[in-house]
């Protein structure tokens, strides 16, 4: 779609507002809107002007001004705005320079997918996260030098069987065991349903949707694989969709990786593949129908799965999930089927066309295009260095003994473990110049000074049952 397309749709669609998003360096969307009478074919060259010292993690106050460079190709109608109005993705520019601006995660996934094609090993990379989430119907939190709590509920919650709901109807799934049960214990299949046709509005195919594992609302809705900046804008879209159809049940939804204590957290299974001329590389006679190219990009991943939880497990939050002796897949071993190992080779289809990764790690906290960006990093890292991942492990990993466990390497249990082993391996990441010095050290310093020093100093509610009559 060219500037002229976005005009004449604005105009089809009868928009009265434009509403241009990006995204901050964190990873949430940002937005102004102008009447769609200052909507011009100039914009999209001339850019418009913000303040960037106001987006987290960006410029400093003495050099704040910044450009948003609306994208055409993204132009669509917004499925939520009681005015009608048209919703462009930008990209962010220095207003001198005119240069992409290298904090801004966009322009770090456009570069990645250029870095691939220069390589000559493939032309597109193709992503297919799978986001978990929670659908709650209450949430409360506070903390103040002499307090702190968080209060969640829901209608499906098992610790409600015994509240009076007049009349309580039970039918609440008890701890790991809300998946796949149908209404109505199932109580979300059409707040579900509405959000996928919603994702279907804005141009996302949804390959299905069900409620997840733990008790409470958890859901996963699944996209279909697209390569790897529109997946990017897509996981923005899925994010702003689905909390705002929550919202509209008069509900709210949280993509954090651990938000009850006791039962399974959300992950986001990311499902990846190389392409070139139209076939897929990653189809071939290795173990698992795989091609030797497909089990070097494994052996990166594995190689720098700890530098990569920086970006793929970002918060403190992340490491309540990814805990030794549970579910969550922080063991770095590959297998087929298996899925206590932190990649899966899927085998649901025998087509060469099915043959992908499943990294199963991450988490929906995470800048989508920061984290595919990183994991494309990593494996072509792999290929290029012809990194064998050694032996899979077939066996359940939550099985082995400790001898035979003691083998396996994990990935990081927190959060400053994750930027310590950013900090010690990132070279991969600046080939191309796709993520630069820069961006690795001010992920790092906002990291600790805006979450880890604040965790820090703070007391915990379970802390006073463990130590207050020391």
């Amino acid at each position: 779609m060219t500037p002229k397309d976005v005009l004449k749709l604005s105009q089809e669609k009868n928009a009265k507002m434009v509403d241009f998003k990006f995204l901050d360096f964190v990873g949430i969307w940002q937005h102004f809107s102008v009447p769609v009478s200052e909507l011009s074919e100039d914009i999209f060259e001339e850019g418009l002007g913000f303040d960037g010292s106001s987006i987290r993690g960006w410029q400093p106050i003495h050099a704040s001004d910044m450009l948003v460079m609306p994208d055409p190709t993204t132009a669509i109608m917004d499925p939520f705005h009681e005015t009608p109005s048209m919703s462009i993705i930008c990209n962010i520019v220095d207003p001198i320079t005119k240069e992409p601006y290298s904090r801004d995660p966009r322009n770090i996934a456009t570069k990645a997918e250029a870095y691939l094609k220069s390589t000559g090993i493939g032309d597109v990379a193709y992503f297919g996260p799978e986001p978990e989430f929670f659908i709650f119907d209450d949430i409360r939190y506070s903390q103040s030098a002499n307090q702190g709590f968080y209060h969640i509920d829901s209608i499906e919650g098992i610790w409600n069987t015994g509240r009076d709901e007049c009349p309580n109807l039970g039918y609440k799934p008890r701890h790991k065991e809300g998946y796949f049960p149908v209404p109505p214990t199932d109580s979300q299949e059409d707040i579900r349903s509405e959000m996928c046709l919603a994702m279907e509005q804005v141009g996302i195919r949804v390959e299905r949707q069900h409620h997840e594992v733990a008790t409470a609302g958890q859901a996963e809705i699944d996209m279909r694989f697209d390569s790897l900046l529109r997946m990017g804008d897509k996981l923005m879209w899925f994010k702003y969709i689905v909390k705002n159809v929550a919202k509209r049940w008069g509900k709210t939804v949280t993509f954090m990786p651990k938000p009850i204590f006791g039962d399974n957290g959300s992950g986001m299974h990311v499902h990846q593949s190389i392409w070139k001329g139209g076939k897929p590389l990653f189809a071939g006679s290795e173990y698992g129908g795989m091609s030797e190219l497909a089990l070097y990009y494994i052996g990166g991943i594995l190689k720098h799965a700890r530098a990569l939880n920086a970006f793929c497990n970002p918060g403190t939050n992340s490491y309540r999930r990814l805990v030794p002796g549970f579910e969550a897949p922080i063991n770095l071993a590959y297998s087929s089927r298996n899925r206590s190992a932190s990649i899966r080779i899927p085998m649901y289809s025998p087509s060469p066309k099915s043959k992908r990764i499943e990294v199963r790690f991450p988490d929906p906290s995470c800048n989508g295009y920061l984290a595919f960006a990183a994991m494309l990093m990593a494996g072509l890292d792999g290929i290029q260095n012809k990194i064998h991942p050694g032996e899979p492990l077939d066996k359940d990993i939550y099985g082995l003994s400790p001898e035979e466990l003691s083998k396996v390497p994990s990935a990081c249990g927190s959060l400053e473990e994750a930027l310590e082993a950013l900090k010690k391996d990132h070279e991969f990441l600046l080939k191309g110049d796709v993520f630069t010095q820069d961006v690795i050290d001010t992920w790092i310093e906002y990291k600790k000074k805006a979450e880890l020093d604040p965790i820090r100093l703070r007391p915990v509610p379970y802390e006073f049952a463990l130590y207050y009559d020391c």
